[in-house]
């Protein structure tokens, strides 16, 4: 068993800087590539409202992405969550940061779930996803000011 907080083998704890820098970098990828869904999905319900048919390719690269996206997510949360473990010890060495990502992982299975029972031109759900995907566009921002608090 690999000793963890402060008994971490040297080596790991030389490396600890650029482990948070890698989980940083690829969560801010995936920041961005919610945006990106977003911004698909804004194009959908555009559309939509005007009523013409969305256009197809950008429906199916909003079908494409999400669940990606859904995964990268979590795979974010818990590299973090090993890291903190191994640096500090505990899960909870920063709490708002810890809380924000859980927030945002839950947020974003539920917009998973929400988006599996949205059918054709059906409306049931297409509210309740919508909002989800503010409430990850929002606290997403608000997590990586919270993660630069942690890495600087």
């Amino acid at each position: 068993m690999i000793p963890i907080g402060p008994e971490a083998p040297s080596a790991i704890r030389q490396m600890m800087p650029w482990f948070a820098l890698g989980h940083g970098i690829f969560n801010t990828l995936v920041m961005s590539g919610f945006c990106y869904q977003g911004w698909l999905g804004h194009v959908i319900r555009r559309n939509r409202l005007a009523g013409t048919r969305p256009p197809l390719p950008v429906v199916r690269r909003h079908r494409r992405l999400g669940p990606w996206l859904v995964l990268f997510g979590p795979a974010g949360f818990f590299a973090g969550l090993i890291l903190v473990v191994i640096d500090q010890g505990r899960v909870v060495a920063y709490p708002l940061h810890f809380s924000l990502g859980l927030a945002l992982i839950l947020a974003q299975g539920a917009a998973w779930t929400v988006s599996r029972k949205i059918k054709g031109g059906g409306a049931e759900g297409r509210s309740v996803h919508r909002s989800l995907g503010i409430l990850i566009l929002c606290l997403y921002p608000v997590q990586a000011i919270a993660g630069l608090g942690v890495l600087l």
